[in-house]
């Protein structure tokens, strides 16, 4: 059975309250119930409103194997029809409190970026949690940014121009993507998109603490997906968030929104990138909820967002890397 949710954060769009009031809460405590829903909720979007519009972009399913693991990564390939050579590329992972969520969840995000973004995405179907805990999803999607980035040429991409991206929990991986990426000296990323994120499982900010039954959601997702254990907390590329030292990583676009409980984790991360001296955008939206854009595309407010983000997405891609600088 669904509860209401209690009264949101902030201010809701007016174009957007009425959806905001008909979206049901799942709690998270219930990772099978959740994957139910969000599998419903896809359904019932594309009954409801036409897809959007494909023409110009090619799609392509594919698995990455890893050998080492002895399992396979599938992913979803978008790329302009137009242009096959030397694209530069994202790699996508998709939200769903880190338990849900499939190559589905984010098809027409996906589609919007790789059109708006004038750029091939990867989308990445990672193993879910509870099964398959930390580091099962960051590792998955590392093994894809690897893929890419060493058959991009065999692909039609440029390796040398890519980036990573997610909305929420998805977010949350490809901040710690972009992290390792620093660590290990490869390839310095163009951007890292953080949509909606999920940063911090500590869980005091005052936009969190604002929304007590989204603050118990939280600690079960977080759960989830790091398990018991309070040192693997800590541990490299678990939560983006208590990564002490932000110096040296990737550009960065971070979108708020004004209604979200994870409103301040970003605003707080994208303030530690700036102060650390890594380019950061912070976009936020007042009135918009939690993925609001992709409950709601056509309202005004998911209009802007959504022109903001690909925007910055082929900004971002179209600068090569001579032109980049890494922080001190």
């Amino acid at each position: 059975m669904t509860r209401q949710r209690s009264r949101p954060v902030g201010e809701l769009d007016p174009e957007l309250a009425r959806a905001a009031a008909l979206r049901p809460r799942v709690p998270v405590s219930d990772p099978f119930a959740l994957r139910r829903e969000f599998r419903r909720a896809v359904q019932i979007s594309r009954t409801l409103r036409a897809d959007v519009n494909t023409a110009g972009v090619e799609i392509e399913d594919r698995s990455v194997i890893v050998q080492r693991r002895r399992h396979v990564v599938p992913v979803r390939i978008y790329r302009p029809a137009d242009d096959r050579v030397g694209l530069p590329v994202l790699v996508y992972a998709h939200g769903g409190a880190f338990v849900a969520g499939d190559l589905d969840t984010e098809h027409d995000r996906c589609l919007r970026l790789a059109a708006g973004g004038r750029c091939a995405v990867v989308s990445v179907d990672y193993r879910l949690p509870p099964e398959h805990p930390f580091p099962a999803p960051f590792d998955d999607c590392m093994t894809v940014l690897r893929w890419v980035r060493r058959e991009g040429p065999h692909l039609g991409f440029d390796p040398t121009r890519s980036a990573v991206g997610g909305s929420s929990t998805g977010a949350a991986l490809a901040a710690c993507m972009a992290q390792a990426v620093a660590d290990a000296g490869e390839p310095r990323l163009l951007l890292q998109l953080l949509l909606f994120p999920a940063l911090d499982d500590r869980l005091h900010t005052g936009s969190m603490r604002g929304d007590p039954e989204a603050a118990e959601d939280s600690a079960h997702m977080w759960r989830h997906y790091l398990g018991n254990d309070p040192a693997v907390r800590s541990r490299p590329y678990a939560v983006p968030g208590r990564r002490g030292d932000l110096r040296g990583l990737a550009p960065a676009y971070v979108l708020v929104a004004g209604a979200d409980p994870l409103r301040d984790e970003g605003i707080d991360y994208a303030r530690r990138l700036l102060h650390a001296g890594v380019a950061a955008e912070l976009h936020h939206f007042p009135g918009g909820f939690h993925t609001f854009d992709a409950a709601v595309p056509g309202a005004g407010l998911s209009q802007r967002a959504l022109r903001d983000q690909t925007s910055a997405l082929r900004y971002a891609l179209q600068r090569t890397p001579c032109q980049i600088t890494r922080a001190n």
